[in-house]
């Protein structure tokens, strides 16, 4: 499956350009530079962390397959319409999952990151979570029990995954029945939007109708305005995975008893333990508009470009032969290259000159090639 992810790289990149082309040939270009590279960013932390977490990414699946499966080898699964069946199956587990990340307060922790861009584009589309599947994995065990084999399940649930790349953007208008029945930009700009009429909307991956059979679906009206309603206003690509679950945690220990400090957790976001007050200001859709972009010198430009590309050239090198690679060195270079996205969210910030991130680079190389010695 890693693989088709390092296949699918280049075909991402050149639907990014054809879009920044389209929106600068008609006057609406919708990409910032920190912003893209922040979001690139945590597509590729989330390939990372799934190299070294296959257990909740799939292993968890496969022993419930493996022990529990009802029809384990039925028929029906090597015919088009199991394969059918098993993406509609994905699709449907996946609502729910989506859903719940956006009603149970640890869930939009992990989440969130996905919609804390304040842009919608491709680049957006990229923006995964890194740790939905450490909760999440049992949402779709009704699959195993029902005997779909482990390839099948990964690659339904890649296909759902590819699918929805391309509703991520504002060059589409409505469409009309499609929007009716499948996900579409339409559809998908509402989901997310953080007007008021807009929230916790439109959760299909591939198909709206279970946004319309189960009264989450809204129809784009107003503009929407993107971003999370508390923003980040950052491009530290661990703060932003970090950033759901540090207010969770200094609410919980302001919590007076013990078991609201749990339900703080699996509540509501936004939810209060009695006794404890929110003095955060009112969410203010006007200033939501306003966004978080520190300016950037020409050679800072080229330098967080330049580190992308880097990066992103040693993360497919690495997802193609992760398979065969040990233990120690798949943690190993997933934490050198964290450290590199690191330092570029710092260049990004303006907290880190193009020289310094150059001599981290330095010095992570020098680690890979000695970790490689051992």
């Amino acid at each position: 499956m890693e693989q088709i992810t390092v296949y699918a790289f280049p075909v991402f990149l050149l639907l990014m350009l054809v879009e920044i082309g389209y929106g600068l040939a008609v006057g609406r270009n919708t990409y910032r530079l920190s912003d893209a590279l922040a979001s690139l960013s945590q597509g590729l932390q989330s390939q990372l962390v799934a190299s070294v977490s296959m257990l909740f990414q799939l292993g968890l699946y496969a022993l419930t397959w493996q022990h529990l499966a009802i029809f384990p080898h039925a028929a029906l699964w090597a015919t088009p319409w199991g394969w059918l069946l098993a993406i509609v199956m994905f699709d449907f587990c996946d609502y729910w999952l989506h859903r719940v990340g956006h009603e149970s307060a640890v869930f939009w922790a992990a989440h969130a990151v996905h919609h804390q861009s304040q842009h919608f584009n491709l680049s957006t589309a990229l923006r995964q979570e890194s740790t939905v599947a450490f909760l999440g994995w049992p949402f779709y065990l009704p699959m195993a029990l029902l005997g779909v084999p482990p390839a099948q399940f990964a690659l339904a649930g890649l296909i759902v995954l590819l699918y929805q790349f391309w509703i991520h953007t504002e060059h589409i208008g409505k469409l009309g029945w499609f929007d009716r029945v499948f996900s579409s930009p339409s559809n998908h700009r509402v989901h997310h939007a953080v007007n008021d009429q807009y929230l916790d909307k439109n959760y299909g991956g591939m198909l709206i109708i279970w946004d319309r059979l189960f009264g989450t679906f809204i129809e784009e009206d107003e503009a929407p305005v993107y971003g999370t309603r508390t923003p980040l206003n950052s491009w530290n690509p661990l703060w932003a995975v970090a950033s759901g679950y540090a207010p969770l945690w200094r609410l919980a220990c302001r919590a007076p008893r013990w078991q609201d400090k749990l339900k703080v957790w699996f509540k509501a976001p936004g939810w209060l333990p009695p006794g404890v007050r929110d003095d955060s200001p009112a969410f203010d859709l006007q200033a939501a508009r306003q966004r978080y972009d520190p300016p950037l010198t020409r050679a800072a430009m080229l330098m967080a470009l330049g580190q992308f590309v880097l990066q992103t050239a040693a993360a497919a090198a690495y997802l193609w032969q992760s398979d065969v690679l040990a233990t120690p060195a798949l943690w190993g270079f997933a934490l050198l290259q964290l450290a590199g996205l690191f330092g570029l969210g710092r260049l990004l910030q303006g907290m880190c000159s193009p020289w310094r991130l150059l001599a981290l680079d330095v010095l992570l190389l020098l680690l890979a090639a000695a970790g490689s010695l051992l």
